[in-house]
């Protein structure tokens, strides 16, 4: 059976990333992580990127592009994406304004037309959750529900992030299972067992986690993607840690 690839997410080194750009992309290649999902492109030309990673050996898994981005510049990060090899362009946010149900209803039929565009590229948006879309709306639905059942699943995905699931009270596998087959890119992170409920590497915290990996293959992912929005220790030790977790568990 095929091992489904881990990335990460480059906003866990946001602060890394804005002194050595390409330093820190080398640093993620040595500890293993087979990818990289973008929250940024540091500055670099897409045939600059291309070879930053070809000479790394490192894939581009996704890309996380603000909305507006998506909404006013699509053409540009379609032909940005394909020329790096990134099939993966994923909504990460939305501002406190934008988290309102007529904006909902906006946002559905942006990610709808994005989601047509890009199929036509061979290219797929994702969803990327908060734990502000577990709210529950007017009509009874929660937001992240809403969402994701107003969208074409043939066009719009989801990329759920497990922590932020269960910050809201939510099983994270139980969402896999409902929405089996449209979870092609899954955040992973845990989270301390305290009141804080603090970012934690993976294994350290009280997610089940491997109750969301043993999914993994019937659920059709195809990237786990690491995240820790923020650390109490050196980021790249916490994503040491995370990944060594990954590699005990057999998974990468």
């Amino acid at each position: 059976m095929t091992k489904i690839p881990v990335s990460l997410q480059l906003f866990t080194l946001r602060n890394e990333t804005e002194k050595d750009f390409v330093g820190t992309l080398k640093r993620v290649a040595e500890l293993g992580y087979n990818g990289v999902e973008f929250a940024g492109y540091g500055g670099l030309t897409a045939s600059e990127l291309k070879n930053v990673l070809a000479d790394l050996g490192l894939k581009a898994s996704s890309s996380h592009v603000p909305l507006d981005r998506i909404t006013n510049h699509l053409e540009e990060e379609i032909a940005f994406n394909k020329e790096i090899g990134n099939r993966f362009i994923v909504c990460p946010f939305l501002m406190p304004d934008q988290r309102t149900e007529a904006h909902y209803k906006e946002l559905v039929k942006t990610l709808n037309h994005a989601g047509k565009r890009l199929a036509e590229e061979g290219m797929t948006l994702a969803y990327h959750n908060h734990d502000f879309e577990l709210e529950t709306l007017s009509n009874g639905k929660r937001a992240l529900d809403y969402i994701l059942d107003e969208t074409n699943p043939e066009y719009v995905k989801a990329e759920f992030d497990i922590y932020w699931l269960a910050k809201a009270g939510e099983v994270p596998a139980e969402w896999l299972k409902r929405y089996e087959g449209r979870t092609p890119l899954v955040h992973l992170k845990d989270m301390t067992t305290d009141s804080e409920q603090f970012f934690a590497e993976l294994g350290t915290g009280g997610v089940d986690l491997e109750a969301v990996l043993a999914l993994g293959q019937a659920q059709g992912v195809e990237w786990w993607v690491v995240e820790q929005d923020q650390s109490k220790r050196d980021p790249f030790k916490s994503i040491e840690i995370s990944i060594n977790y990954l590699k005990e568990k057999g998974i990468i």
